[in-house]
């Protein structure tokens, strides 16, 4: 990365980029069976439940009860499975790594991620690595999710960012194409070497 490129303001996903999010591995750890695995990728992960609690619109405890009432499963594990969620985003050392390195190169990070309140809430608590950004995007203090253009357009003018001069890292597809509609620039998200590779190709 060049200092020609340091012109670029870097938005960065959270869950799946800078924090750990394996969803697959907390649904082992939670359900016994694979009926009851099935039930919870089918009725909470895979629900727009899970959106509307990203949007903020849905608390926790509403989640769990409808959860429980539409797949059969025990509410104790439904509950296990939420609590579970916010201690389970870890941070990947990697990745934390490569934010102070753009920051001391004089990029401008920001972060742009849907997340409920709970998860960011304790991220915030435990976490250090909040100096790193000039400003955060948290779906559920805006009640906007990716990959909804309203959260993009949110972002490019609160920080009066210039689409062309900024780049979304995110690990989903779905999130990349919406940013690319703006004529933001963006890195699918694999894993921070390949992501600090794909970065010092910007021109």
């Amino acid at each position: 990365m060049t200092e020609e490129n340091s012109r670029f303001d870097l938005v960065f996903d959270l869950g799946g980029v800078v924090v750990r999010w394996e969803p697959e591995e907390l649904i082992h750890a939670v359900f016994p069976d694979d009926d009851g695995r099935a039930a919870a990728r089918q009725h909470v992960l895979q629900h727009s439940d899970w959106v509307a609690l990203d949007r903020g619109t849905l608390s926790i405890d509403e989640a769990i009860t409808r959860a429980t009432l539409r797949s059969g499963l025990s509410e104790a594990l439904v509950a296990r499975f939420f609590a579970s969620v916010p201690e389970a985003l870890v941070p990947i050392p990697e990745t934390v790594d490569l934010l102070y390195r753009l920051q001391r190169q004089g990029y401008r990070l920001f972060c742009l991620s849907n997340m409920h309140a709970a998860a960011i809430e304790h991220l915030e608590k435990v976490c250090s690595f909040w100096d790193v950004f000039s400003g955060r995007v948290i779906s559920c203090r805006l009640h906007m999710v990716k990959p909804e253009p309203p959260i993009y357009a949110y972002l490019l003018e609160t920080f009066a960012l210039n689409p062309a001069n900024t780049v979304f890292i995110d690990d989903l597809d779905v999130n990349l194409r919406a940013a690319a509609q703006f004529g933001i620039r963006t890195v699918g998200f694999v894993d921070a070497l390949q992501c600090e590779d794909d970065l010092k190709g910007l021109s």
